[in-house]
This record gives C-alpha cells, sequence and structure tokens, in this order.
C-alpha cells in the first residue's frame, strides 16, 4: 500500500513536469492576439477558469516553467545530487547576478540579491550614514514599507521626515517633477520616492528628479517595486544612487526574492545592515549585501526562471499586452460617471495599475459578491486594479459588470432622489 501511494505521489510530480508546454507560435499574436494571450494563460499558467484576477500589483503569479524549476532544484537539493551546498546567503552568485544586470541594464557588481523591496528598502534607510537634523523628502504616497525604515531612523536618530503632496491625479509628467524638485531644502540628504506610486500607479519622472536632485547634492533612492516587468527601463539610465525592486510582482518571480541597486560610486558608503562573514570585504562590492546567512536557493533559481520565461516571449510584447489591458481599464472606468479614475488621464503616467474611485459608495456588497464571484481585487476605498499577461479582457467585463450591479444602481437610486 506504501509502495503504490508512493508510486502515485512520484507519478503527480512527473505528470507536472512534463506538462510545461512551449509558448503559443508568435505568429499568432499577429493574427489573432486575444487567442494568443489566451493560449498562454491557460497553458503557461495554473491559473483556474474561474478565477477573475486582478491584483497581479501585490503578489504575481508564478507561471509553470517556473514552478517546474523551483520544485526541480528542491528534489535535486534533498537528493543531494550536486556537490554545492543548495543555499544562498554566504554566495555571491555572479553568474545570476550577471544575466539579472543584462536584462536590468547595470554592472554586476552593482546589483544584489534580496528577498524583496523591503529588504532592500531598509539596508538604505538603515546604512545610510545620516545624523540628527538631516532631512529625508519622499512623496505623501508611499507604500508603508518605503517610509518605516527612514521613520525608524527619525525615531532613533533624529533625523526629520517630510512629504510632499502628490495631486490625485497629477495634470502631467513635468508637474511631479516639478513638486519634488522644488521641494528639496537646505536640509535635504536624501530622496526616497517610488519610481511607480503603489496606490496609485502613477509613473514617476525618475530620471529628471533624480538629475535634477544630484546637481543639488542630494542622495536619491527609488523603490522600484512596480517598476521591473511592468516598464520598460535601464537602472544605469535613471541615474539614481540606490534602488530596490521585487521581480515578484511583475517578472513572474516567485515570493521571496529582491533586488537592490547600488549605484558603482555609493557601494563604499552604505553599511550592511545585515551580516555575516565577508560583510566588510568591500572588493565584492554589491555581493558583501548579500552575505545574510542560509536561504532558500530555490526562489533565486524560480526568479531566474521567470525571467528567462518573460525574455521568451519578449519583454516589449508584455509591456505593449499590460499596457494596451491597462488603457482598456482606464476606458471601462471613465466611462462610468459614478467612478473616478485617480491614475492620470495621460496613459504616460501608467503602465498596468490603474486606480479607481467609487465617489461616496458603500462597497461592502461589492466587496462579497466580489468574493463569491472569484474576483480577486485590492483596495478600499480606492481600487487598485492590475493586470498581467494572464489577464483576460473577460476578467475586466466581468468586474465592471459587478460594479454596475452594485455601485451604478446605488448611483442610479441617488439621482432618482
Amino acid at each position: 500500500m506504501m509502495a503504490a501511494a508512493m508510486f502515485s505521489v512520484a507519478a503527480g510530480k512527473a505528470d507536472m513536469k512534463s506538462d510545461v508546454k512551449p509558448l503559443p507560435d508568435a505568429r499568432l499574436r499577429g493574427t489573432d492576439p486575444e487567442r494568443y494571450w489566451l493560449k498562454v494563460r491557460e497553458e503557461q499558467f495554473f491559473l483556474p477558469k474561474w478565477r477573475a484576477f486582478l491584483n497581479n500589483g501585490s503578489l504575481g503569479v508564478a507561471p509553470r516553467p517556473v514552478v517546474a524549476a523551483i520544485e526541480e532544484y528542491i528534489e535535486n537539493a534533498a537528493a543531494l545530487v550536486n556537490d554545492d551546498y543548495p543555499r544562498w546567503g554566504y554566495e555571491t552568485l555572479d553568474e545570476e547576478r550577471a544575466e539579472m544586470a543584462e536584462f536590468l541594464g547595470c554592472k554586476k557588481d552593482e546589483l544584489a540579491f534580496t528577498h524583496n523591496a523591503t529588504e532592500g528598502i531598509s539596508t538604505v534607510a538603515m546604512g545610510l550614514d545620516l545624523k540628527a537634523g538631516d532631512e529625508v523628502l519622499m512623496t505623501d504616497r508611499e507604500h508603508p514599507s518605503g517610509k518605516a525604515g527612514w521613520q525608524q531612523r527619525a525615531q532613533r536618530h533624529g533625523i526629520t521626515v517630510r512629504e510632499v503632496k502628490i495631486p490625485h491625479p497629477p495634470k502631467s509628467v513635468g508637474q511631479l517633477a516639478d513638486l519634488l524638485v522644488s521641494a528639496i531644502g537646505p536640509r535635504t540628504k536624501v530622496l526616497s520616492f517610488s519610481g511607480i506610486l503603489s496606490p496609485t500607479g502613477v509613473i514617476m519622472p525618475v530620471r529628471e528628479i533624480c538629475a535634477a536632485a544630484r546637481a543639488k547634492g542630494v542622495i536619491t533612492f527609488v523603490d522600484g517595486a512596480h517598476m521591473n516587468g511592468q516598464i520598460p527601463l535601464k537602472l544605469s539610465d535613471l541615474g539614481c544612487d540606490y534602488y530596490a525592486g521585487s521581480p515578484h510582482k511583475w517578472m513572474f518571480a516567485p515570493a521571496g526574492c529582491g533586488i537592490l541597486y547600488i549605484r558603482e560610486e555609493n557601494l563604499d558608503r552604505l553599511w550592511p545592515s545585515i551580516v555575516t562573514g565577508d560583510w566588510d570585504k568591500k572588493e565584492l562590492k554589491a555581493a558583501r549585501f548579500m552575505k545574510l546567512g542560509t536561504n532558500n536557493r530555490a526562489t533565486i533559481v524560480g526568479m531566474m526562471a521567470g525571467l528567462r520565461f518573460l525574455k521568451s516571449i519578449g519583454p516589449e510584447n508584455v509591456y505593449e499586452r499590460i499596457h494596451s489591458l491597462a488603457k482598456r481599464n482606464y476606458a471601462m472606468a471613465a466611462s462610468r460617471p459614478y467612478l473616478e479614475v485617480l491614475s492620470g488621464e495621460d496613459d504616460r503616467l501608467y503602465g498596468s495599475l490603474v486606480t479607481i474611485g467609487f465617489r461616496g459608495a458603500k462597497l461592502d456588497d461589492l466587496w462579497k459578491k466580489a468574493r463569491e464571484r472569484k474576483i480577486w481585487v485590492y483596495g478600499s476605498p480606492e481600487l487598485r486594479l492590475s493586470t498581467h499577461i494572464h489577464t483576460r479582457v473577460a476578467d475586466l467585463e466581468a468586474f465592471y459588470a459587478l460594479v454596475d450591479e452594485v455601485v451604478g444602481v446605488q448611483a442610479s437610486k441617488k439621482s432618482s432622489n
């Protein structure tokens, strides 16, 4: 009986691995794009047909090749098939960092792997030499992880944290740059801001802001949790001093992996916060910020598999698809007078994230019915909708049909009273 059970489990795993199929013929994307992307969802992801997933901005969905790579690595590690330790946290992972750096547009020695963007943000916030009275400037639309490290420094070391109010929605790219740059004061030492604002999906003019800050002698840190995989960029072109990213959102990576970019000239001015042996070997460059102790290397294997999956589809094809879905999403929201779109009318101001407001509607019934109908959304009272290549047009249609049913009916009743 035991042998039969073990055979059944093994057979199931074998089937899972063999279920990884090649991508659909790229020519189909040109002749019938909706059919192409539907096949990508059905053949490359585990998402069931009944799930409408509109919250990729919180945590992305790993495709089948990524899951298979993780599973295979864990099995080989358990069997000690290879002679190397199946871990990371003491290793520099030069090959993986070189491949990732080539895609991100930076040098290998400027790149460290972390567990998420939060860890990267905290590393920078805790690692810079700041003293009482020094000011960190940020927007009022930062994720809690983008604020917490600096706020802790304020409580521990007496630095000052000041927020700049961002219009909601903004009028233009120039307005955003002017607001942040003009807010830099004589005590400002660090300008910390999101490349894409988490609550609204607004794309900030990072290059312009960083160039102006550098001219004023101000260190720049960019929270890039939503950038890599959602919009095209090269880190070296941004001009920032430090940058943290989360490949598990838009780059098909599993949860538990992140990236930290440290501009080469700034490598020696940052102190590691978590340390083990070799933390002080500055010749290791960014790799010394990976000396964290034993970690699960399967997440790194999964991250690299996610990168290769993205490259196999073509980043430009991914960007075009998710942005076209976002524009459709924006139009569907804007056509409903009882909704308010908060992401900016100019589509250069958003990638895939679009945020809507409900003009004071009662939303308890909306959330309840969304859960019943397996429509996965995030946010209240403002709702951030985020799509990826596995999103179907039908998913957006189902969501807005529900909004009409609940919020639209409420608005009709108000107008008739």
